[in-house]
């Protein structure tokens, strides 16, 4: 089948299930919950739904421990529920890709029961298991480490040997080497994409590939090994083949969360020649706080930003870019990114700045509000395990450090962005009739979709706005990018052209009035301003002074 590339016009909304809207009162979010907010979407202007796991699980990682593939987890609802959900998305001409977490199981997946049973079972080589070191067998066989902390391996007391996890102990890594998995993972996708489903998001992808010979990893204070599963050695084998299998044969999306992708790699990644990922999430721009396991965040630094998106967009056609600042993995952009009295003006900044980009579009749920990070929670509050797992970890070998990672936590833990939707000022937000299963922000009175609505000037009608022009947009799909003023350290200012028409975006990231002189080559005699972050729109072209976080696009020939 020819793929149409029809995300290439697409404005997708991530949903994450727990925290998104509770239908029946148990403090948890769920598929009927979704369902009721199905028009709210389409207002907005989105045009695909990328839905995180909703399978079951035993939610040791929420969701991202899979225990059934084929079927959804109770707390979420059921087969029909979703079903339901997928064909009122399609009916309002809306796409739905889903989450496919297949570097891993949860420990309580039936093939991982049967794989540790015995060492003769049929699905032992499901699951990767190795002897251990030492005269007892019970050191673990490398020094490979979680990206959750601690060793990457498990003993299990019953065979006496070890299981790889690369995430929590109750996910153990699938075994890749085994042409059956491979097979299992193209019959799962084959499954859902019968039932409705346009695509998926690929969960840690680029791990799926184990240096066979579980050498031990180059030291490293955080983590160890990732230079041998890391686009492993038969990665790109076993992505071509699932493609061949599965992905080719449908009219559909593949995205990978590709930690170890980057421009220098990214042509053999997602060129469509390759026929493997259509586009990737790439981590290079989120570099202030990405990393699980490192507390302390750094500083932003915007004229490194600008390298790095205006790198991307530098790729061919062909090679298709994600746009995105916020998901489930990451805290809000406010205060990230800017000052919180400046809060609805630097959401608006940062959305023309992403937006006119050549890529697709990605709005995590709550960010077209402009929800924020919290601004004091306490370490008893966090429900992430790897906050968890580094809050545990702290305590008990050195608790006087825990002021530094209770401050950490404040500005890049990933429960951020996982308190629940903030519908409206009523008790518990409007996101369900009893206590949420993780606090919901303080904020919510002042910040919610409620009163976002009754505002023409919120930042809700902002994003509308903005995702009503890209769609069919021939500038911003297909257009030249060319950056000016590279050096400035406050200022992004980038052009987008084709056809002889020209969109030039200008964002100031400062709190601070910022001079801006129009480079010489952008001053046109005929311009338009199309979109502007402040409602008062006085400024001339050629030479102002940009009040803090301001933003704006014009057109031009």
């Amino acid at each position: 089948m020819s793929k149409s590339r029809w995300y290439k016009d697409a404005v997708i909304y991530q949903i994450y299930p727990r925290s998104f809207c509770d239908s029946n009162g148990d403090g948890i979010g769920d598929i009927r919950g979704i369902i009721s907010k199905l028009d709210y979407l389409k207002d907005l202007g989105v045009t695909c739904v990328w839905l995180s796991p909703c399978y079951k699980s035993p939610n040791a990682d929420n969701g991202y421990d899979i225990s059934d593939y084929r079927d959804i987890m109770d707390e979420f609802g059921t087969l029909d529920d979703w079903q339901e959900m997928a064909d009122g998305m399609h009916e309002r001409g809306i796409k739905l890709v889903m989450d496919l977490v297949v570097n891993h199981t949860s420990d309580e997946h039936e093939w991982f029961k049967q794989s540790r049973s015995s060492k003769d079972n049929p699905y032992r080589d499901y699951y990767i298991w190795r002897k251990g070191k030492g005269k007892d067998g019970k050191t673990p066989p490398n020094n490979w480490t979680s990206r959750f902390t601690g060793s990457a391996w498990e003993y299990d007391e019953t065979t006496g040997e070890f299981y790889l996890h690369l995430f929590h102990k109750k996910q153990p890594d699938l075994n890749w080497e085994n042409p059956k998995v491979r097979q299992e993972v193209a019959d799962i996708c084959n499954y859902w994409f019968e039932k409705g489903v346009d695509g998926f998001r690929c969960d840690v992808i680029t791990y799926i590939s184990k240096d066979q010979s579980f050498a031990d990893g180059k030291f490293n204070p955080v983590v160890c090994g990732d230079e041998h599963f890391v686009i492993g050695p038969r990665y790109h084998e076993f992505i071509h083949e699932l493609n061949e299998k599965s992905w080719s044969k449908y009219d559909t999306m593949i995205v990978g969360e590709a930690q170890g992708i980057t421009i220098n790699n990214a042509f053999d990644c997602v060129d469509e020649s390759r026929e493997e990922l259509d586009c990737v999430f790439t981590f290079e721009h989120q570099t202030e706080v990405d990393s699980f396991m490192t507390t302390i965040p750094k500083p932003f630094n915007l004229k490194k930003w600008k390298e790095i998106f205006s790198s991307w967009q530098a790729l061919p056609d062909t090679c298709w870019n994600s746009l995105y600042l916020e998901n489930h993995d990451y805290p809000r952009v406010v205060p990230r990114y800017g000052k919180m009295e400046y809060r609805e003006y630097v959401d608006k900044m940062l959305a023309i700045s992403i937006n006119f980009l050549k890529g697709t579009p990605y709005i995590y749920q709550g960010q077209e509000i402009g929800m924020t990070n919290f601004e004091d929670l306490e370490p008893d509050e966090y429900r992430d395990v790897v906050s968890l797992q580094l809050r545990d970890t702290v305590k008990k070998i050195f608790p006087p450090a825990m002021p530094i990672v209770k401050w950490g936590l404040n500005k890049k833990a990933r429960d951020h962005a996982r308190a629940p939707m903030q519908w409206d000022d009523s008790e518990y937000a409007g996101f369900s009739t009893v206590e949420p299963w993780m606090p919901n922000n303080p904020n919510y009175p002042e910040i919610n979709v409620k009163k976002a609505l009754e505002d023409k000037n919120s930042v809700w009608y902002f994003y509308q706005k903005i995702n009503r022009m890209r769609i069919g947009d021939e500038i911003i799909r297909y257009g030249t990018y060319k950056q000016y003023m590279p050096e400035n350290k406050d200022i992004w200012v980038y052009e987008r052209a084709y056809k002889g028409k020209k969109y030039v975006v200008v964002a100031s990231y400062t709190d601070k009035e910022a001079v801006f002189t129009m480079p010489r080559e952008l001053r046109y005699n005929k311009c338009k301003l199309i979109l502007h972050n402040y409602n008062d729109g006085e400024f001339m072209l050629t030479s102002c002074r940009l009040k803090p976080y301001e933003a704006f696009v014009f057109e031009t020939e």
